[in-house]
């Protein structure tokens, strides 16, 4: 199955790899301020945006098989893979099923745990609400208010009307299997461990989804990583502070261009 993909700029590949329940939409502050230094591909994963969903059972592996195969559609032999969110987890995967495809690493308000029983049964309660409802609003409701901070939410309110907007227009099948999914996810510690290439960990210093916490137990497990804390932001740095967040991946595929060239 082929992912739809947005692919603008030239120089060395960045795939980015979007958050639960958005799109690629959400990386145009990427496309515009990074498509003038790096070549930057956005797909949507699949049954988001563009891409179709199709049959398989739900799973992150599949996900980062996806966007394997669609590397390999473009002659793309190795790419710096940066995935926020559930793009993390697919991300992860990726290291895990083909790590030679990852010349460098960004994950960004993301975890390397499973999740916890609790956490596990309200995902997929919330996959059959949306299936029993043919509908998001679930989403809306439970997930929107912790998506940014309160620093986005007292000073930027288009910021929080386009992130609803994105949420409100996710596909309900998609919305399920990709809740299904990542309850399945497996802990990826073990795999942060074996990356051999370069890796950034991003986090917001207001994120209540994955906390700092968090993003130094991957940073502390990978053996060639770093961690930026991006302030005045909540779970979706990319979005809430794109200046920031631009400046520490363009700083960080541009070294790794120059000690993988």
């Amino acid at each position: 199955m082929q992912l739809y993909a947005r692919d603008v700029g030239q120089g060395t590949p960045l795939v980015l790899l979007h958050a639960f329940p958005l799109s690629s939409s959400m990386w145009l502050p990427q496309r515009e301020a990074l498509a003038g230094r790096f070549r930057i591909i956005t797909p949507d994963l699949r049954g988001f945006g563009g891409s179709v969903l199709g049959a398989e059972e739900p799973s992150v592996e599949t996900m980062a098989d996806d966007v394997a195969a669609l590397l390999k559609s473009k002659n793309i032999p190795r790419a710096v893979i940066g995935g926020l969110s559930m793009g993390g987890y697919v991300a992860m995967a990726l290291c895990r099923r083909h790590p030679d495809r990852v010349r460098g690493l960004v994950l960004a308000d993301t975890k390397a745990t499973a999740d916890a029983d609790a956490a596990r049964e309200n995902r997929l309660r919330t996959a059959d609400r949306i299936i029993a409802e043919n509908s998001v609003a679930v989403l809306t409701e439970e997930l929107l208010p912790k998506l940014i901070g309160p620093t986005t939410m007292r000073q930027r309110a288009l910021v929080y009307g386009r992130i609803r907007g994105l949420v409100q227009s996710t596909p309900p099948k998609a919305a399920a299997w990709a809740q299904r999914a990542m309850a399945a996810r497996p802990d990826s510690t073990e795999t942060l461990r074996a990356v051999r290439a370069p890796a950034l960990v991003i986090v917001g210093a207001e994120d209540g989804i994955t906390t700092e916490a968090d993003a130094r137990h991957m940073a502390d497990a990978l053996p060639n990583g770093e961690l930026h804390v991006i302030p005045r932001s909540g779970h979706l740095t990319s979005i809430e502070q794109p200046d920031l967040f631009n400046q520490s991946v363009a700083d960080f595929v541009s070294a790794v261009a120059k000690s993988t060239a």
